[in-house]
C-alpha cells in the first residue's frame, strides 16, 4: 500500500507539519499501520534514510466522548519526561485542519520487544518471559510513584473516588456499545457498586497496563517504554494491578481471546506479580480482589466496544483480531468467581 492509500493520514500534509516542527527528515515519509490496538490507531512514520518515528491519532468512524483523547495523552507523556517512568518522548501534537481532521501526536520510536502476538511470545525464551513479566509490577510501581505537585499532574481529574468514577464511566460505555442482553454482567455491575472500597490516596494511574501495552529491551527484558496512555487518570493504584491481573490468563483460563500469551511457561503467576508490587511499592493490597473484579469488568466492556466498532465499520478491525461474545461471557464468569474469592 502506497503512503497516499495509508487510511487516517494525509502523507503530504503530514510531512509539511513534520518540517514545521524541525524534525529533519528525508522526505517522502512512508506510513505503516502498526499494533493491534482497537482504540487510536498508531502508525510506524519512516522516511528515505530509514529514521522511525510514531504517529497516534484517534480511530475512525463516531467516537464516544472522552474516549480517545490523544490530547491529553500528548500532556501526559510530556509530564512524564523528567521522571523515571520510562516513556516515550513527544516530538508534536497538532489539530491544524490544514495538516488532519483529528488530533495527531507525534512521539520518537523506542527500538524494543513489543509481545503482543503469541508467535513473538512463543519465540522467547521462558528465562526472557519471567524478566518481562517480573518488570511490569515493578513498572507499575513507578507509576504509582510519580509526584502529583512536581509534574503538574493534579488537575488530570477531579479528585472523588475513583471506583465510582470507573462503575460511571464503563457503565455508561456498555449501554452505548452493548451488542446483546447480559444479565450476569449487569449482576456484576450491581456486586460491584454495593462493594465500593473506602477511596485511598490518589496516584497516577495507567488504566490500561499490560504486556501489549510496553515495549521491553531486547537485552534484559526491562520494560524501556509505557505506551497507551489515552485513559490515565488520577485514582487508585490497586485498579492498574487489578487490571493487568485481568489480563493475565493462567493455563486453561479462557478469557484471553487469541492472546494467552501469560499462560506459557516462564511468564510469573498472578500472585508473584502481586508479591513483586507489593515489596516495589509497600502498598496495602487488602482491597486488590475488588479491583481484580472490576478490572475484569471492564476489559468485558471493553471487549465489546470493540466488538460494536467493527460491526459499525469494519475499518476499524485490527489485525489481532475481533473478541467474540463467548471470550466476554468468560470475563464476566471468571469476574464472578474472583469477587465470590474476594468476598465481594
Amino acid at each position: 500500500m502506497s503512503s497516499a492509500d495509508i487510511v487516517g493520514i494525509d502523507a503530504g500534509a503530514v510531512g509539511r507539519w513534520f518540517a514545521s516542527l524541525g524534525v529533519d527528515f528525508a522526505g517522502p515519509l512512508a506510513f505503516e499501520r502498526i499494533g493491534l490496538g482497537q482504540s487510536n490507531l498508531t502508525y510506524l512514520v519512516k522516511d528515505q534514510d530509514g529514521h522511525r518515528w510514531v504517529l497516534r491519532r484517534p480511530p475512525l468512524g463516531h467516537l464516544l466522548a472522552s474516549a480517545h483523547d490523544v490530547a491529553r495523552e500528548a500532556r501526559i507523556l510530556t509530564a512524564l519526561e523528567s521522571t523515571v517512568v520510562p516513556t516515550p518522548r513527544v516530538l508534536g501534537l497538532t489539530d491544524e485542519p490544514a495538516v488532519t481532521d483529528v488530533p495527531l501526536l507525534l512521539m520518537e520510536f523506542v527500538d524494543g520487544q513489543v509481545v503482543d502476538t503469541m508467535s513473538i511470545a512463543r519465540s522467547l525464551t521462558p528465562e526472557r518471559r519471567r524478566a518481562i513479566g517480573m518488570s511490569l509490577p515493578r513498572t507499575l510501581a513507578k507509576i504509582h510513584a510519580v509526584d502529583l505537585q512536581v509534574t503538574g499532574l493534579t488537575g488530570l481529574a477531579g479528585h472523588k473516588p475513583y471506583a465510582q468514577r470507573q462503575l460511571k464511566r464503563w457503565s455508561a460505555q456498555w449501554e452505548r456499545s452493548r451488542t446483546r442482553e447480559l444479565p450476569a454482567l449487569e449482576d456484576l455491575t450491581r456486586r460491584l457498586v454495593a462493594a465500593v472500597p473506602e477511596q485511598r490516596e490518589p496516584t497516577l494511574v495507567h488504566g490500561d497496563f499490560h504486556l501489549r501495552n510496553v515495549i521491553t529491551s531486547y537485552d534484559t527484558g526491562e520494560v524501556t517504554a509505557v505506551l497507551d496512555w489515552e485513559l490515565s487518570t488520577l485514582g487508585d493504584p490497586l485498579a492498574d494491578l487489578g487490571s493487568l491481573l485481568a489480563y493475565w490468563p493462567a493455563k486453561g483460563e479462557n478469557t484471553s481471546g487469541d492472546f494467552a500469551a501469560t499462560a506459557l511457561d516462564g511468564f510469573p503467576t498472578r500472585e508473584e506479580l502481586v508479591a513483586a508490587y507489593s515489596a516495589a511499592s509497600g502498598r496495602d493490597l487488602t482491597a486488590l480482589g475488588y479491583w481484580h473484579a472490576l478490572g475484569l469488568w471492564k476489559v468485558a466492556i471493553i471487549a465489546e466496544g470493540v466488538m460494536r466498532r467493527a460491526m459499525d465499520e469494519p475499518r476499524n478491525k485490527a489485525a489481532s483480531g475481533t473478541p467474540t461474545a463467548e471470550r466476554i461471557d468468560a470475563l464476566v464468569a471468571k469476574a464472578h468467581e474472583v469477587a465470590d474469592t474476594a468476598g465481594v
